[in-house]
């Protein structure tokens, strides 16, 4: 089955012109940024080889470029961003935002994860809409897709950062902070493994995963952006989310 939708999803890209390879492969190879902050898309086997639906991609693109794979490591997309201004990745994948715009270009998304908020199971926040009040710390991961959001959206709380994606909840107990903001599952996870917190119904924002290049690359830019969508209509993603047994995203439309 991997092989078919591999096949399949790779002959529908058109093959990659000259220009575009040369700005997805300057350095001979194609360096993708990897992100096991996010392990519903990235993470690490036994053996300390990478896998997830973020590696299946880049592999998959490489393969159409006809050039090596370089995988570059990063513990939180925060820090995936920084690696920009030192040239350390060619393509990425991280969610759309508007400051990262500033410096990247983004594929349209290939998936859809919900943004969660995680409560001490006494406290008095019930509904989303409860968080942005005078005196609520909310803690989130520094340079995060809903990091970035909330700095924009919250008002009147204040927002607390943990250095990684893993260590928001353990900073909502370390500092007995209000809230806890991460993805979905990671939010689930930590209230089924800590007792006491709860988490709260619906989503605080819709968070969209796209693959990112930076700016400059226009021929790698619209390859790219060719190449997601293929990775999506021919099932490859969809596969690969089954594969890797992740559960409560929506591939995007």
């Amino acid at each position: 089955m991997l092989a078919t939708l591999w096949l399949a999803g790779c002959a529908s890209v058109a093959l990659a012109p000259p220009e575009a390879v040369a700005q997805l492969a300057p350095m001979g190879s194609v360096r993708a940024a990897i992100n096991y902050g996010n392990p519903l898309l990235a993470r690490r086997d036994a053996d300390g080889t990478p896998r997830g639906v973020s590696v299946d991609l880049a592999r998959a693109l490489a393969q159409r470029l006809g050039v090596p794979l370089e995988f570059v490591i990063y513990t939180a997309a925060g820090k995936v961003v920084e690696g920009i201004a030192s040239g350390a990745w060619d393509v990425a994948f991280y969610a759309i935002d508007p400051v990262r715009a500033a410096d990247t270009d983004f594929s349209a998304p290939y998936l859809i994860i919900e943004g969660a908020y995680l409560v001490p199971q006494g406290s008095p926040i019930r509904r989303n809409e409860d968080v942005d009040r005078p005196g609520v710390r909310v803690a989130a991961a520094k340079g995060s897709a809903y990091d970035l959001y909330l700095s924009r959206a919250l008002k009147q709380a204040t927002l607390v950062h943990a250095p990684t994606s893993q260590q928001v909840t353990e900073t909502l107990l370390a500092q007995r902070l209000d809230v806890a903001a991460g993805v979905r599952q990671q939010m689930q996870a930590d209230a089924a493994r800590v007792p006491g917190l709860r988490l709260l119904d619906g989503r605080f924002m819709e968070i969209r995963q796209a693959m990112a290049v930076p700016k400059g690359r226009p021929a790698g830019t619209a390859y790219v952006a060719e190449f997601v969508a293929q990775m999506k209509s021919s099932g490859f993603i969809a596969e690969a989310l089954r594969r890797h047994g992740v559960e409560g995203v929506a591939l995007a439309p």
